[in-house]
């Protein structure tokens, strides 16, 4: 019996939403905005997350890199003003390369710019692309591997020859289905001979890798280095147990090189290539607020506006409520059927907001590349929330069509 009354409250709510197609689908799309901004902002964090991810992963749990320490902000008595440490120099990294004797790979690297020009013949390719100076270890110790030809000799970094190794994105747009290995391309006013193409690793987070272009640490010290140019130092050990072992007695070492007195902080520091993706994943937490904020004002906005429409429903519909309770309609009957209504509504809206949502938010795999989401505990949050909102909205309503005199309400014009 209670679910034939479910039925036909339902049929009749379904009626009344019908009779009020305006405001009702203004009301539905203002509940579908804001669970597309929960939806759609949380999906594409998920995407975000995924592509950081996938996009670090190939570092492994047993790299670790140690870095300029830059500027260091102190909040002391007075005031201190930011504290620039100095760069790591090449003569540093090379010393410290020398002495570090834990097992593992040693590569020292510097960026030459983040913005060259690659051109062949009347081929180029945009002004955005990575060139790094490193050494023949840089490969194993950063996670990249020869697609195409070879890597440096030692021979070749000493020297500073002008070889190349380039991403697989280069050689497409420069070369297309053509050979490229040992044909000579323009790095700025520079010819290169490219020397071998770096295997596919796919964009994230606004990086691609295969855009990389590579050349020799001493060629990048001949035509690239500035005073403010800072080495840096990757190290990869052979098993991740070894990684704190090994960043103990990397401090110990670099400290030496640097200079640094005992018992001050050192003038560098160390990041683990996990602390790298942890660091990134932590700041898509304030995003995350940001579009629950943005979700909760546009949801309160849609309970106003739905609140509005119930009131004015019960006021419209009194003769008819009048009409039901003298035919023996009881005021639990009456306060749930404009209770289920106001639900129905809220859950057409949530169910147009998922749908959007979730295509707004994996637009963000054309961006950042990745797999498409379906989030499931975005979408169950917001089937919840869209019931919550519906009997918040419908419940001052429900309760005020209850209370009507059945008497007064026939009188009613």
């Amino acid at each position: 019996m209670k679910l034939r009354q479910l039925r036909e409250n339902i049929v009749i709510a379904w009626r009344s939403i019908k009779g009020q197609m305006l405001r009702t689908v203004l009301t539905i799309f203002i509940i579908a905005l804001g669970i597309m901004s929960l939806v759609g902002m949380l999906t594409a964090i998920d995407v975000l997350k995924q592509s950081i991810n996938d996009n670090f992963s190939f570092l492994g749990a047993n790299t670790f890199t140690i870095r300029n320490k830059g500027f260091r902000t102190s909040f002391g008595k007075g005031g201190q003003r930011p504290k620039k440490h100095p760069v790591i120099t090449y003569e540093q990294a090379v010393e410290f390369q020398n002495s570090f004797q834990f097992p593992g790979d040693v590569s020292v690297s510097a960026m030459a710019t983040g913005a060259g020009v690659i051109k062949r013949f009347n081929k180029k390719t945009n002004p955005n692309i990575p060139i790094t100076g490193c050494d023949e270890n840089y490969l194993a110790a950063s996670g990249f591997e020869i697609m195409e030809g070879r890597n440096f000799t030692p021979e070749e970094v000493q020297t500073g020859r002008n070889v190349t190794l380039i991403g697989s994105e280069i050689k497409k747009n420069l070369f297309g289905g053509n050979e490229c290995v040992d044909q000579e391309i323009s790095i700025g006013p520079k010819r290169y001979q490219v020397i071998g193409v770096l295997a596919s690793k796919g964009a994230g987070i606004g990086i691609s890798n295969d855009r990389s272009v590579l050349i020799t640490i001493n060629n990048l010290r001949q035509n690239y280095k500035r005073e403010n140019t800072s080495f840096v130092i990757t190290v990869k050990v052979p098993r991740a147990e070894l990684v704190e072992p090994g960043i103990d007695e990397a401090t110990g070492k670099f400290r030496i090189s640097r200079g640094d007195l005992p018992g001050r902080e050192p003038s560098f520091e160390i990041v683990k290539s996990d602390s790298i993706i942890n660091e990134l994943l932590g700041m898509t937490a304030y995003i995350s607020i940001g579009s629950v904020v943005i979700a909760v004002i546009t949801l309160l906005g849609a309970l106003i506006g739905l609140l509005n429409i119930m009131l004015v429903s019960v006021t419209e519909r009194t003769r008819e409520i009048g009409v039901r309770k003298a035919i023996g309609a009881t005021r639990r009957s009456i306060a749930f059927q404009f209770l289920i209504e106001a639900i129905l509504i809220c859950q057409l809206g949530g169910a147009l907001g998922v749908v959007l949502g979730i295509a707004v938010g994996n637009l963000m795999t054309l961006i950042f590349g990745g797999a498409f989401i379906i989030p499931w505990n975005w979408i169950i949050t917001a089937v919840v929330v869209c019931f919550i909102v519906g009997v918040i909205s419908g419940f001052y309503p429900a309760l005020r069509a209850s209370k009507l005199d059945p008497v007064e309400s026939l009188r009613y014009e």
